[in-house]
């Protein structure tokens, strides 16, 4: 067959053509009057999705995702090498970190060397990408420490930029805390609702400067960007192994030549997106999820495109990094919208509101928020008694709760096998602290000293399920419980303590040797249980025995420190049984059941059950409220043309239906209540998968509510998602008010956002936000507060009502990545039920303008529980060997009321890390919105400080470095002088006072002398 002539002209060029090594030019930087494309190479790796955070790293499990972060890192080092021009930014250090314990001196010493080059940029600098709307504050500050702690140390770099370019909505606390407080130039993020991305690429508002803080306004504010769709090239400019987006094909002896075209398709997306962003600078995220296994791929193509678009001359591309991009954006001298408050909710589209996940997984979101208390209270006995080199600590602790606050984590948007491993690392993390705590209270309790303490105390767990060995032993042979009560707020406590108990006939001593108030409360069927099934689904056996009662006591424990009650046996006298009542309503027309043994009465409808009034007359309080559960349907999609499901992330109901209590159907159950000395408490059983108990404490004006709920029935094929709901008569005109991580307070109007005009298509979801430590509505003269122990959504969707939504259990994935349906279950001996939640939020009635006060000393009080530990005694030896109270603090001090203290903790290098941090916002609280003091001589009063820093609040820099460093943008629509922000003043070296301001949080390390106890202070 003849072979035509243009083939063998062809075929000659290419067997003569000579062969020849292309150089490209990427030397490239920012030139003025053009057009800057600054191309940010990154990988997205999540910390844990839909497989284990060790999955990911070392690539197994690939069935699920083909990814591999090893390779990642393995292949971003030598092709960085390859070029000096190129960059890379690298977010997750507990991928990082895995990935540097494994290398080589040499491999570590080179990528040093990048580091300190600026090719490779460690930002964010987080063990994690933290969620933002479900973790509290201080689990954020802790895990961003954690991972700055490891930059500093290893490459003495502190980050300059926040890059939380994932998570599903932005909160104010991240942008003024997590971002200006650390140091963080600028923040930069890809999720905000489609409606708000919409008006903002129009009117090239998608860059601001964000004021998260009222009360700290500019003195804590940051440049903020969002990125025109999502943290993902352009489209056409993903080059991974096999991605299907054309390369530059440059050889001209090759079919398919096309660097024109490719030239012409970025200066199209270049031009685009100049057209919705300001200045002449513009940035391309040139990366996602789990990128550069094979980094070479992505390099050899951007090497081409930098080489030709140049070459071009339109407009100027660039390796960069957020940090160039930055100073770049700043250089500029331009001033930017402002931005306040936050971005929640989220919605990517139509109908898909992402606020779901406020409430996914709600029993994930209790072990961390309980983790996180006691990891809070085991760094301080870890301090009172000295950090061991050799034994416990808590540190395992620690890395499981840094990566806990992942964004597909402790949100609950993870796939179960991978929110199994989470609550593992938990669970191994608390063995370790609890040993740590337990060994540091033997030892502060004896009274000869560490080397004598033979104490073995022991501590619950699973007390939330009324599960506690250690006190369900039998006391009548005359051995006594010992009960040793750490208190880690830095004030006086008084709370009432419940653990079970196996007999009635016991009494408490308090550590003066008296006598105490007790109460015997039955334990309900309900109760024992979920005890009993759920300590065998955790421990793989059930109890052998089961307590009879709860022992109900006050207890009252000095700041820092401890306080130590014994339990006898001993026969109650008939005076204290007397006190004890039960009563069972029984369903007459007029009934009318009063509870409360205190300022606080509730009154119940006997006939109905339900709450009908909340009267405190100290305060002049006499309220109508009610309370009530409902269940949404979830949507399963089915109808739309663009099907959404409700999901693990989404939100989306399709009706909502009240749920009568089997009182109400029947008529035969009846309300119960036990009355006390000290509690008084509401049984009531709504229906056959949700049970209440409300207490009322004689010392207390707000109501507990104890929740039981699940298994939730899906015998109809239907999700469900269930709330409560609490009605009154305030006028609330459509606002409610939500915290911000548990911190800061930010107004919410109904179907109504500040920054764009809404289009309401979720009128429930929409209106959805997320809550970590309360919500609260208020009129002219009434507030109603709800707190919570818990992260879950809420909102107002009717005037004068609050609602919560408590748990969800749901049929269908909602299309979001995760591919598969939130329908969680528990298993014992191969048998599996839906999952039951137990929890409680707190509820009081207050005259407008009085409830700040109680929302955040007893939000303290919810974050940081009593921890309690127990020993056994035989006869009277305790008193004779151990101490019975210990304070940390002076006993003459306590930190003022309106001061937390957040964080202290002695590091592996003997430094202590002290955090102190006002509650408060500017005018939220008339006596308490004001400059507080701490008196660090009274605080620490055995210790001498030979120094002290202040540094930023992740504690990689001195504060006085990280303030001059600082970029000062400017805003549009205000003069150059802004107003005076109060911030509190440096410390002084001789008085060692820290002032603090509304919000403000203050961070030290401090060196104690621990020789000498008068050698002089001195202050960096």
């Amino acid at each position: 067959m003849a072979v035509p002539l243009y083939l063998l002209i062809l075929l000659v060029g290419v067997l003569c053509g000579e062969s020849k090594f292309m150089v490209y030019n990427t030397s490239q930087s920012i030139v003025p009057g053009k057009l800057n494309v600054h191309l940010v190479p990154h990988t997205h790796d999540d910390v844990g999705w839909l497989k284990t955070v060790d999955q990911y790293y070392v690539g197994s499990n690939n069935s699920i995702q083909g990814a591999c972060v090893q390779n990642v890192l393995d292949s971003v080092v030598p092709a960085l090498l390859a070029d000096k021009n190129r960059k890379f930014i690298y977010v997750e250090q507990a991928f990082f970190q895995r990935w540097w314990r494994d290398q080589s001196e040499t491999v570590q010493s080179t990528v040093k060397q990048l580091v300190s080059s600026g090719q490779l940029e460690l930002i964010n600098g987080g063990m994690c990408m933290h969620d933002e709307a479900v973790p509290h504050y201080i689990d954020m500050i802790d895990q961003t420490t954690l991972g700055h702690r490891f930059i500093k140390e290893e490459f003495g770099i502190t980050p300059r930029i926040g890059w939380q370019i994932d998570p599903f909505g932005h909160s104010a606390v991240q942008a003024y805390l997590l971002g200006a407080e650390v140091g963080f130039d600028s923040l930069f993020f890809g999720r905000i609702d489609y409606q708000d991305r919409a008006k903002r690429k129009a009117e090239k508002s998608l860059e601001v400067v964000w004021r998260g803080s009222k009360s700290l306004s500019s003195s804590a504010q940051i440049f903020a960007g969002a990125f025109p769709e999502n943290y993902e090239p352009p489209k056409g400019f993903y080059f991974e192994v096999n991605d299907d987006s054309p390369v530059v094909q440059d050889d001209r002896n090759l079919f398919d030549y096309n660097v024109q075209d490719r030239v012409n398709d970025f200066v199209a997306a270049a031009l685009s997106q100049a057209n919705i962003t300001r200045t002449n600078h513009i940035m391309w995220t040139m990366g996602t999820d789990f990128k550069y296994q094979y980094a070479h791929t992505w390099f050899r193509q951007m090497d081409k495109l930098i080489h030709y678009v140049n070459q071009d001359g339109r407009i100027n591309a660039l390796y960069s990094t957020p940090s160039i991009y930055t100073d770049a954006k700043y250089a500029t001298n331009g001033s930017w919208p402002i931005k306040t408050k936050d971005f929640f909710p989220y919605a990517d589209r139509v109908n898909a509101y992402w606020t779901g996940y406020f409430t996914s997984r709600p029993a994930l979101k209790g072990y961390v928020r309980m983790m996180s208390g006691y990891y809070l209270a085991a760094r301080q006995l870890e301090f009172f008694n000295g950090r061991s080199k050799s034994g416990p600590n808590t540190d395992s602790l620690g890395d499981a709760l840094a990566i806990a606050q992942h964004h597909d984590a402790v949100s609950g948007t993870e796939k179960q096998h991978v929110a199994d491993d989470y609550a593992k690392r938990l669970s191994i993390g608390y063995k370790e602290a609890e040993d740590l705590v337990a060994e540091s209270l033997a030892c502060l309790a004896s009274k000869t000293g560490c080397q004598n303490a033979v104490t073995k105390f022991q501590q619950c767990p699973l007390l939330n399920i009324s599960y506690c060995p250690p006190s369900e032993i039998d006391l009548s042979s005359g051995k006594k419980l010992v009960v040793v009560v750490y208190n880690s707020l830095g004030w006086t406590r008084e709370d009432v303590l419940r653990i079970p108990v196996i007999d009635e006939n016991v009494t408490v001593w308090d550590s003066s040797g008296q006598e105490i108030e007790s109460q015997i409360i039955p334990i309900s069927n309900g109760s024992l249980g979920i005890r009993n099934y759920y300590s065998a689904a955790y421990l793989g056996k059930a109890p052998s025995l089961s307590p009879a009662y709860w022992l109900a006591f006050s207890a009252s424990v000095p700041p820092l420190g401890f306080s130590t009650y014994t339990i006898s046996s001993a026969k109650r006298t008939a005076a204290a049984s007397k006190r004890q009542t039960f009563y069972k309503s029984r369903g007459n027309k007029n009934d009318i059941v009063e509870v409360g043994p205190g300022n606080l009465k509730l009154v119940y409808s006997g006939n109905e059950g339900e709450l009908t009034r909340y009267i405190n007359n100290k305060r002049s309080v006499n309220a109508s409220v009610q309370q009530s559960y409902s269940f949404y349907l979830a949507h399963d999609g089915s109808t739309d043309l663009e099907p959404q499901a409700a999901g693990a992330y989404i939100f989306r109901p399709n009706g909502s239906f009240s749920i009568k209590s089997e009182r109400q159907q029947t008529l035969q159950v009846p309300l119960t209540v036990y009355r006390g000395p000290i509690l008084d408490e509401v049984h009531q059983t709504i229906n056959s998968w949700i049970y209440q108990i409300t207490r009322v404490y004689k010392g207390k004006e707000h109501a507990e509510v104890e929740f039981t709920v699940g298994p939730i029935p899906i015998d109809d094929g239907i999700g469900k998602e269930i709330v409560t709901r609490i009605s009154t008569n305030i006028k609330s005109n459509k606002t409610f008010y939500t915290d911000s991580s548990g911190r800061d307070f930010i107004e919410r109007i109904r179907d109504y956002r500040a920054d764009w005009s809404l289009q309401v298509n979720q009128p429930v979801a929409g209106n959805y936000y997320p809550i970590n430590l309360g919500i609260y509505m208020k009129d002219t003269n009434t507030e109603l507060s709800i707190l919570v122990d818990r992260s879950v959504g809420g909102s107002s969707i009717v005037d004068g009502q609050v609602e919560l939504m408590l748990h969800r259990r749901l049929l269908h994935d909602d299309s979001r990545g995760v591919a598969e349906a939130l329908n969680e279950t528990v298993c014992v001996h191969d048998e599996c039920t839906g999952l039951t939640i137990q929890g409680k939020y707190y509820l009081r009635v207050d005259p407008q303008g009085e409830a700040a006060k109680w929302r955040r000393s007893f939000g303290q009080q919810i974050y940081s529980p009593f921890l309690l530990a127990f020993a056994e005694q035989d006869g009277d030896k305790w008193e004779s060997s151990h101490v019975p109270t210990f304070s940390g603090v002076d006993a003459s001090y306590s930190l003022p009321e309106n001061v937390a203290m957040i964080t202290l903790q002695e590091l592996q290098d003997g430094k202590v890390l002290l955090r102190l941090a006002h509650l408060y916002e500017i005018e939220e609280d008339q006596d308490l919105s004001v400059m507080a003091s701490v008196e660090l001589k009274k605080l620490f009063p055995n210790k001498t400080i030979s120094k002290i820093s202040e540094m930023s609040l992740s504690a990689n820099q001195e504060r006085a470095e990280m303030l001059k460093k600082r970029l000062v943008w400017k805003v549009e629509g205000s003069n150059d002088v802004e107003p005076t922000v109060l911030r509190g003043r440096p410390i002084d070296p001789s008085e060692l006072v820290v002032e603090l301001a509304p919000m403000e949080i203050r961070t030290f390390s401090i060196d104690f002398n621990y020789k000498s106890s008068t050698s002089e202070s001195k202050v960096d």
